[in-house]
């Protein structure tokens, strides 16, 4: 088997049939066997049936499989534990994959045998986006367009994102799989679901490990955005959380701290704070959120360095 694609989905059955439509689609030049798992992440609604009832009625090869481990990561991991394909393409349910997707990932696989591929995720909005939501937000929306050229990416500065990346079986292998510690759970609708980080570590791994990485403009997906990731509580919560991550990794001995937290933490904030008044007094508050952000995520680490404090 060429190619398995893993489709990982919590109680949002609503959005497989149209995922799937789009991967009936596909224009195939050259041959490509490929399968697609649907891994159910203890779903309560039915997913199970809808997709059922898709696969007999399509030719796609699609295999239900139910993981009851809460967690995106513990889905991705049995996604690539269930796999046959060599290489192994990974896609949200909420993402609808344009026609020549397919064959640009696998193209950039037999051209440059490479460990990593991803490709541009561009957002739809069933509603208008809101003003305060400016370009430079996009990419917490699951944005990534890295240009209209084919190119090697660095791992770091330029790599796959979870809505549209793929990556060679043995690459597992080299550094293992996704952290189940990190990684959404749940619908993301709760602060403490909407924790991310597990493919910026899982990317940061490989390149560490030397691993190479390809970006192919082509390999374009449309990343369906939801009602409640357009509101400003979502951006916020987001940045508090990846605070809190960055302080739980962080494994130095500071000697200058209060409370378990580091001193240089404080003017940072203070900055923070200052910027986002700043920006409400000169331009109102719809243009400050972005500021408002990196405060929140500043309090998170404090947060988490002070539960560190304590344990």
């Amino acid at each position: 088997m060429d190619i398995t694609i893993i489709i990982c989905s919590y109680n949002r059955s609503s959005n497989l049939p149209d995922c799937f439509s789009c991967l009936e689609k596909q224009l195939i030049t050259v041959p490509i066997q490929w399968e697609i798992l649907l891994i159910d992440n203890n779903s309560s609604d039915d997913t199970k049936m809808v997709t059922t009832n898709f696969n007999q009625n399509s030719a796609l090869d699609i295999r239900y499989i139910f993981e009851p481990k809460q967690g995106l990561s513990n889905a991705r991991n049995r996604g690539i534990a269930e796999a046959i394909g060599t290489y192994l393409i990974f896609i949200d349910d909420d993402i609808r994959v344009t026609e020549n997707w397919l064959q640009s990932i696998f193209s950039t696989f037999k051209q440059f045998d490479c460990d990593a591929v991803g490709g541009r995720i561009h957002i739809e909005s069933p509603a208008k986006l809101p003003k305060w939501i400016t370009t430079d937000m996009y990419g917490f929306l699951g944005h990534q367009d890295f240009g209209k050229h084919l190119h090697k990416m660095d791992g770091i500065e330029e790599s796959p994102f979870g809505g549209n990346m793929a990556i060679h079986q043995r690459v597992i292998d080299l550094i293992g799989n996704f952290d189940v510690e990190m990684g959404r759970k749940g619908t993301g609708l709760k602060k403490e679901e909407l924790f991310k980080g597990e493919e910026t570590d899982f990317f940061m791994r490989l390149a560490a490990a030397g691993g190479n990485f390809y970006y192919h403009p082509d390999a374009l997906v449309f990343h369906k955005i939801l009602p409640h990731q357009l509101k400003k509580v979502f951006f916020l919560t987001l940045h508090n959380n990846s605070g809190i991550l960055t302080a739980k990794a962080d494994t130095k001995t500071y000697k200058k701290q209060f409370m378990g937290i580091p001193l240089f933490i404080f003017p940072q904030l203070m900055r923070a704070i200052l910027s986002y008044l700043k920006i409400v007094m000169t331009k109102g508050p719809n243009h400050s959120i972005r500021q408002l952000m990196n405060v929140y995520y500043f309090c998170g680490m404090i947060y988490a360095y002070q539960i560190k404090d304590k344990m």
